[in-house]
């Protein structure tokens, strides 16, 4: 059924075209035959016809399927002038800019390179320096760079132009002040390792700050190297590596060594466990390797994206709404200078009208705003309930009220990477926490009967050969069974023992190959997965320890204190496309060769024998959040693995196809393993991740999970943390290498609903390169997004995806140097202090210690700055409206001349000690309580859409500012006729009252400041008008007249100023009151 729903494109096509997709989908009937999946990718002219298509109206079938996808298609582009106005010209601009730049910096081809050892001469090709360059300015840059981030918004040109006019005599209307004031070791490069100071021939590196993960990496040096005697013979021996080109993916690489003056000459493969990453840490030892990737052709640098300037939505919407103001302004003009009838030099006259109204736009907006952002701050860091939150950017306090997207990373943020054994399962029988020392009486059991009945033999003779047949009846007793499994998940791994120098002994950290302490207190385990170390660690506590191992042999100690040793023959390491690891080790007490393999149920399910348990169990354990992992084994004669080793070297040096071939050799190994046990390991998460992902899911935020581990872990852990409710479906995307198959892989996925995704790296890479729209589209109508085994510009990728498809805010949250070009690319970036370091946290917005404190940080702080940062915002735009609606009635009185009605100082007095401070204690004003606003997180999502600051709210206050402004200049002006002398004292108290009672009618929540700052202010007030009682003239027109102490003191002058005051402020109040009553807020309720 689902290969019969049609596909239409988007934009009209010919009737012909139409009919050859309905046909292709059709295919006729049931017994059809349908092209293959992978025959699509041959047929690239039916994709071309074939688009996919999302929206609603393009599917014939029944709408209620495809309810829930929105209109796909963005209109289409603007054309003409229009299109310029509205945007074109910042594209062409950016065009150009990119153009130029690509001329001026073209990048070289990257290509496969051999690299010489000790010959420098040989190499033929010029490699870039190792200098890894990432401040943001240099010399040249740093003013024109500055100043552009500064005058883009059209305030700062605004205020910048009207500044400098008053350099010219002509235009200046007032004071210049008026205008102008001040607003262990790191690896240099990437290298092959050739040898270490280890006696094992390898050394264990960190690598938290390339991919994220804290657990140790084990290294293996070129083994032709690590067996020279001396240091100095690396350069005295006829060697070269031949390396791929350099590439994004840190988690493959394929090489070789070839050393020409043996004979014969040897070679060797090279993979990923023989390189050395820049920006990783050496853990053990010292190493010794060849440069094969320098600068910018490291991964690291081709991992990491340019950081970019930050800036609040907020921000961007009064930028609007300025513009929108400055035409306000230019039509005010205009039609002063009409309505004088253009007499004279009117183009001066119009400046001067510009000027004059020029408070329109007030400067003390910018000034307010970024004293505001600057109080946020300094309340995130000092309030108690989020210790240690640092606030490292104070130009988007806001956007923490914004944000619609959460990206997030798992290791160290959603998890403290720490794993507990949990379960073990045979099939007929389960093991939990309860019962662990059951299994530890059968290892115990085991191993004393064995070595009892081998007390009995001879102690110098060989164990029979036909020990191995006899296994079989062996293992039908539960103790058996438990025995093999427990050896099995003891010898199944990459875990290395590393045993720590006892203090005061020595300061060298190494293996003793004679007298080596096995003490149990001073062994701790390393290795590249945290599941591996807690599977050993419960060997060690059910009595199997691994006590030693190299590149060769481990040693394992049985609970009689007897050590077993194993030659390890070969190493399969864990890789995303098989799904598993293998070892295939010889018991030098017996000889025997056993191929040992765990990995993910659906991996091995097709590889064990048949059972009928293994799928219902692992379903069970996933469902209790556990990671699972199924172990099996295969015993091996001497010739069966000699073919094989024969086979495998092969293609271990192939150059072309090497994993496939490889994969193919491993692969007829991997045939009826015998089915050992499944395990479950729980990864501990963080402290209260669930209840506060479920707080951001209740305040309207969509979380997606990025994250560099395995699909099954990520997966894991999405349930375990409640990401993803365990009610809920998750659609598992399929692994996808061409166009085609991303073709029918969407279909797939889109006929699902209300079901998370998960999806890796790979195929979100080929989905995006063929149907970024609609993976976009469809991805943003699910509950919750997986993205597993992402490398770091994936995961910027994903963030700048989201923002140029759906226009939301997003928040980028990581404690790694994996995950710094995610939170440098989202719209506010919040970096963790964990145990992968400081890097995400410097490289932040904001600092947290714990993944929890982003529920307070968003709920009260986000939202608590974004509505204070809307009300003051407006409120100083009211404060410039209504004087300049002032001035426009006093010039109009005055046939329309260009005089200013108060003088520079009363201007800036009323813009600073005369109401700043009651303005500006609008920055503690709160609509509910902390608690209530992280008890409803629901009221988070009323702000995602800006109603607290819009061109709705902006036009009621334009209209308030009017009024108010025109009562009292009005007012002023009819009621002191015979003081004319005195309208100017009269309508600036009036004004400077009403804008205090404003406040207080603004004000939700009263603090003890507020009343301060309104006394505060008013106090200053009433101080001027006695000791600055010359600046109270009518400028040019009473020059010389002063204001009479005695008159403001008389009961005319108080009941009038207090009567023009109750007609401009008390309507606001009745309209305020009952809307409250007919039309409450939603935080009006919490309140109550």
């Amino acid at each position: 059924m689902a290969d019969q729903i049609p596909l239409y494109p988007v934009r009209g096509a010919a009737a012909v075209a139409s009919r050859k997709r309905a046909a292709y989908y059709s295919a006729a009937g049931p017994g059809a035959e349908r092209p293959g999946r992978f025959q699509l990718e041959d047929e690239s002219a039916h994709l071309d016809e074939m688009p996919l298509m999302m929206s609603e109206e393009g599917f014939e079938n029944d709408e209620s399927d495809y309810h829930t996808l929105p209109r796909a298609r963005i209109l289409q582009r603007k054309r003409g002038l229009e299109w310029f106005v509205c945007g074109g010209w910042k594209f062409l601009c950016t065009s150009c800019c990119d153009w130029l730049i690509n001329i001026c910096q073209r990048k070289r081809e990257l290509k496969a390179r051999t690299v010489w050892l000790g010959y420098p001469e040989k190499c033929e090709e010029k490699h870039p320096r190792n200098s890894i360059k990432n401040q943001k300015y240099n010399v040249f840059t740093f003013i024109p760079g500055v100043l552009y981030e500064q005058f883009k918004f059209f305030l700062n040109l605004y205020f910048l132009i009207v500044s400098c006019s008053q350099f010219v005599p002509a235009l200046k209307i007032g004071y210049l002040y008026t205008y102008w004031a001040p607003l262990n070791q790191r690896i240099p490069s990437d290298m092959v390792f050739l040898r270490t100071s280890e006696k094992a021939g390898s050394c264990f590196i960190r690598t938290d700050q390339l991919d994220g993960e804290t657990d140790w990496k084990l290294k293996v040096a070129v083994s032709c190297t690590q067996r020279l005697p001396a240091l100095g013979d690396l350069f005295s021996i006829n060697a070269y590596v031949y390396a791929q080109k350099p590439q994004l993916d840190i988690h493959s690489f394929e090489g070789t060594f070839t050393r020409e003056d043996s004979d014969p000459p040897v070679h060797e493969s090279l993979s990923i466990e023989n390189t050395l990453w820049a920006s990783t840490i050496v853990a053990s030892g010292t190493v010794i390797g060849v440069v094969i990737y320098t600068g910018k052709e490291t991964r690291s640098v081709m991992n990491t994206s340019n950081p970019k300037n930050k800036v609040g939505l907020l921000d961007l919407e009064l930028n609007q709404l300025t513009k929108a103001l400055f035409l306000a302004l230019v039509a005010l003009s205009l039609v002063m200078v009409t309505l004088q009838g253009f007499v004279g030099p009117w183009y001066r006259n119009l400046f001067r009208f510009l000027l004059l109204f020029s408070y329109i736009i007030p400067i003390s907006l910018r000034v307010n705003l970024d004293m505001g952002k600057a109080a946020y701050g300094w309340m995130i860091m000092r309030d108690e309930n989020i210790p240690g939150t640092v606030v490292r950017t104070s130009t988007i306090p806001e956007e923490l009220g914004r944000l619609v997207y959460l990206l997030t990373d798992k290791t160290g943020t959603l998890t403290q990477n720490e794993m507990i054994f949990k379960r073990l399962h045979l099939g007929t029988v389960s093991y939990g926490t309860d019962t662990m020392d059951e299994i530890q009486s059968h290892v115990m059991n085991s191993y004393s009967q064995m070595y009892s009945q081998a007390s009995g033999n001879n102690a110098n003779s060989t164990p029979p050969r036909k020990a191995q047949s006899s296994a079989p009846k062996v293992r039908k007793s539960v103790s058996s069974r438990v025995h093999e499994a427990v050896k099995a998940i003891a010898l199944c791994h990459n875990v290395t023992p590393v045993y720590e120098a006892r203090a005061g002994v020595t300061g060298e950290t190494e293996y003793a190959e004679v007298d080596q302490d096995f003490s149990d207190e001073n062994r701790t385990y390393q290795a590249s997965s945290p599941d591996e170390v807690a599977l050993v660690q419960w060997t060690e506590s059910v009595g199997l320890t691994l006590v030693n191992r190299d590149l060769t042999s481990m040693q394992l100690r049985t609970p009689g204190g007897q050590i077993l040793t194993y030659c390890i023959l070969q190493m399969f390491p864990f890789t995303s496309e098989s799904k598993r690891m293998g070892v295939i080790v010889r018991d030098e007490a017996t000889a025997e060769i056993t191929f040992y393999m765990k990995g993910a149920d659906v991996a091995m399910s097709t590889i064990v024998q048949y059972n009928d348990w293994l799928e219902e169990e692992c379903g069970n354990m996933a469902r209790e959040g556990l990671r699972t992992l199924v172990v099996a084994k295969r015993a091996l004669t001497e010739e069966q693995y000699q073919d094989f080793e024969s086979r495998y070297s092969q293609a271990k040096l192939s150059v072309h196809d090497r994993m496939l071939k490889v994969a193919a050799v491993v692969e007829s190994l991997e045939r009826e393993m015998e089915l050992l046990c499944l395990t479950g390991v729980e990864d501990q998460l963080q402290a209260d991740v669930r209840p506060t992902l479920e707080m951001l899911r209740n305040a309207g935020i969509k979380i997606w999970m990025l994250t560099g581990d395995k699909l099954e872990t990520a997966t894991c852990i999405a349930k375990s943390s409640h990401l993803v409710s365990r009610t809920q479906d998750i659609h598992t995307f399929r692994p996808v290498t061409s166009r085609g198959e991303a073709h029918l892989e969407l279909n797939a996925f889109r006929r699902k609903h209300d079901c998370a995704l998960v999806i890796s790296g790979d195929s979100l890479e080929v989905c995006l390169r063929y149907y970024e729209h609609e993976l976009a589209e469809l991805a943003c109508q699910c509950p919750a997004v997986v993205c597993c085994r992402c490398s770091p510009t994936q995961k910027a990728r994903i963030v700048k995806l989201l923002q140029q498809r759906t226009g939301k805010r997003t928040c980028a949250i990581g404690d790694g140097g994996n995950d710094v070009s995610m939170i440098q690319a989202a719209d506010c970036g919040i970096g963790i202090e964990g145990k992968e370091g400081k890097q995400a946290s410097l490289a932040a917005d904001f600092s947290i210690t714990q993944f929890k404190h982003i529920g307070r940080l968003l709920m009260v702080h986000g939202r608590s700055s974004y509505k204070r940062s809307a009300a003051l915002g407006q409120f100083v735009m009211h404060r410039g409206l209504i004087i300049s609606t002032m001035q426009a009635v006093f010039s109009s009185v005055f046939y329309f001349a260009s005089v200013p009605l108060y003088q520079g100082f009363l201007m800036v007095g009323y813009a600073t000690i005369y109401t700043m401070f009651p303005v500006f204690s609008l920055v503690l004003d709160q609509d509910v309580k902390p608690e209530m606003a992280m008890l409803y997180p629901e009221l988070y999502k009323d702000l995602t859409k800006g109603r607290s600051l819009s061109f709705k709210t902006f036009l009621v206050w334009v209209l308030i500012s009017i009024y108010q402004g025109g009562i009292l200049m009005y007012g002023a002006l009819l009621l002191f006729e015979s003081e004319f002398v005195h309208v100017v004292a009269i309508s600036f108290t009036a004004l400077i009252l009403t804008e205090l009672l404003m406040v207080a009618l603004t004000v939700r929540t009263w603090h003890w400041l507020m009343v301060v700052a309104e006394f505060l202010s008013l106090g200053c007030y009433i101080a001027s008008l006695a000791f600055l009682n010359e600046y109270f003239g009518i400028g040019r027109v009473s020059f010389g007249a002063f204001l009479d102490v005695a008159f403001i003191t008389t009961v005319t002058f108080l009941w009038k100023v207090s009567a023009i005051t109750v007609v401009s402020c008390l309507p606001l109040y009745v309209l305020k009151y009952l809307k409250r009553k007919l039309s409450p807020p939603s935080y009006s309720k919490l309140t109550s």
